[in-house]
């Protein structure tokens, strides 16, 4: 957490307050954490857009003409417990003053990560670089994903690691794998397990866009949006943090594992794990 809905729903409500300002200065005492940020201050926000879990600013200078393009990005990871908050509070760690107000990044556990760099350039940023394309994109295409499937090891460690899509977690793994009745350990899937994927990832994303994404318990440091809202998707989970929990096709009780050293769950009976070779 957060994850692609999470990061998109937070883009879309920060768009209106972030578009067309300029940043006059942006203060945090974390230079390690929050790199070369002082490059956004005098710079214009032309555009905000979002790869996987990172979420973009693209910057121009302030005096450029209106449709100039942009030649820096500040770029904005919210880790476990990031997101941004109208209002300072005791977890604020970044705050952005524009010529339109304050903005504040709200951080309780510390793994938020902010950069601002060349437009394109992202050297020392291997899951940027590396990230394969948007689930709900053009450019996310069934038969490349069937091809890359049928070399793949465990199939949950696969998805969490950007590359066959981006912006997949824990979260929406566990949903997609259940939706397509596959085991999260299974590898080398069929050409017809990857496509039942393929349409999981797709519809699962799209619902949880859809719904705000994801809030879970009400702790501090649970996802909510910058105005305090929270996300509707878990009333949507049907696995995830349900270990125990009945299965809403086949009635079997929900079982969770650790796979990858993360928390997994699944159906035992939906899911079965295919041992047997392929022809």
């Amino acid at each position: 957490m957060p994850e692609l809905p999470e990061v998109e729903t937070t883009r879309k409500k920060i768009e209106p307050l972030l578009l067309g300002r300029t940043i006059l200065e942006v203060s945090h005492d974390a230079p390690h954490r929050y790199r070369d940020t002082h490059l956004a201050a005098g710079r214009r926000v032309t555009a905000l857009s979002r790869r996987g879990k990172y979420l973009m600013l693209h910057l121009a200078a302030a005096d450029a003409a209106q449709d100039a393009p942009h030649d820096l990005e500040f770029i904005v990871h919210l880790g476990m417990t990031g997101g941004f908050r109208m209002e300072r509070g005791k977890h604020t760690r970044v705050t952005l003053r524009t010529d339109a107000g304050e903005l504040h990044f709200d951080d309780p556990r510390r793994f938020g990560k902010m950069a601002v760099v060349p437009a394109g350039k992202y050297a020392g940023m291997p899951t940027l670089t590396a990230m394969g394309p948007e689930p709900l994109s053009d450019a996310f295409r069934e038969e490349d994903f069937v091809a890359l499937a049928a070399r793949a090891g465990a199939v949950k460690p696969w998805l969490l690691s950007q590359k066959p899509v981006s912006g997949v977690g824990n979260i929406y793994a566990d949903e997609s794998l259940w939706q397509a009745r596959i085991h999260p350990a299974q590898t080398r899937l069929t050409r017809g397990e990857a496509g039942r994927l393929y349409h999981a990832v797709r519809d699962v994303m799209g619902r949880a866009v859809d719904a705000g994404g994801s809030s879970l318990g009400s702790g501090e440091g649970n996802y909510r949006q910058h105005d305090g809202l929270s996300g509707l998707f878990q009333h949507s989970h049907v696995v995830y943090g349900r270990s125990g929990e009945p299965c809403p096709r086949c009635g079997t009780p929900i079982e969770k594992m650790v796979l990858a050293q993360r928390g997994t769950h699944f159906c035992p009976q939906c899911q079965p794990l295919r041992r047997e070779e392929r022809a």
